[in-house]
């Protein structure tokens, strides 16, 4: 159960397998490089979520990348019919889907990892390069929605400074909500060595995205 995933629900996260993205500062490898095992198959998923009814109101579906797979709209479907709003993480590369998923109204709100400025977005996701075309139809998919959505950054101290902020306000000018992130560390990170700005830069990095969006927020902090 989580009240902090899903904006202004009371929710539970669903974690999808696999990651076409390989970010050095993941806190979910382990669902990436397919080390963890499922713990339940949708069949279970139903079950938990049906005897849930009354005490969580949505399901917050991340990963993993969840547009990986196919057959996610029709998993949406069905949480959408046992009543529970439903909230989407993506990091933007599968526009396709994510325009059918917005099509069928299958998603309340979607939150959309923007990694970093253009010319550091392979380096960032640990690629060796990256058509960013999808990512930038995905931004403008959510944008002329209609739909409730953010942008978020997870913001490392080994991959983010100040001229970054200014290229990704850029790409998601007009934008209704944008988050900066601060990076914690963990096990599962699959890199040692990473750490996160102090509030003092996260808030002057903020401050540089302002002029392109309505809302900036910091997210992590104390």
């Amino acid at each position: 159960m989580t009240l902090l995933d899903f904006p202004g629900r009371v929710a539970c996260t669903v974690f999808t397998g696999a990651c076409d993205f390989r970010c050095p500062f993941c806190h979910n490898f382990e669902l990436v490089d397919g080390s963890a095992p499922a713990v339940m198959d949708e069949e279970a998923l139903f079950a938990f979520l049906k005897k849930r009814r009354g005490l969580l109101d949505g399901v917050a579906v991340t990963g993993g990348e969840p547009c990986l797979h196919k057959d996610l709209p029709k998993l949406l479907a069905g949480i959408r019919d046992l009543g529970y709003a439903v909230k989407l993480d993506t990091n933007g590369n599968h526009p396709d889907l994510l325009e059918e998923i917005l099509q069928r109204d299958l998603a309340d709100y979607v939150a959309m990892d923007i990694k970093n400025s253009p010319e550091k977005y392979a380096r960032t996701i640990g690629l060796s390069r990256i058509d960013l075309g999808a990512v930038t139809r995905s931004i403008g998919l959510l944008m002329e929605s209609g739909k409730d959505y953010e942008f978020r950054t997870t913001v490392v101290s080994q991959f983010h400074e100040a001229e970054d902020f200014a290229k990704i306000g850029e790409m998601i000018r007009g934008a209704k909500a944008y988050y900066l992130q601060a990076f914690t560390d963990r096990d599962t990170v699959p890199f040692a060595g990473l750490s996160a700005p102090s509030r003092e830069e996260l808030e002057g990095f903020a401050d540089i995205v302002r002029p392109f969006v309505r809302q900036v927020h910091l997210r992590g902090v104390d």
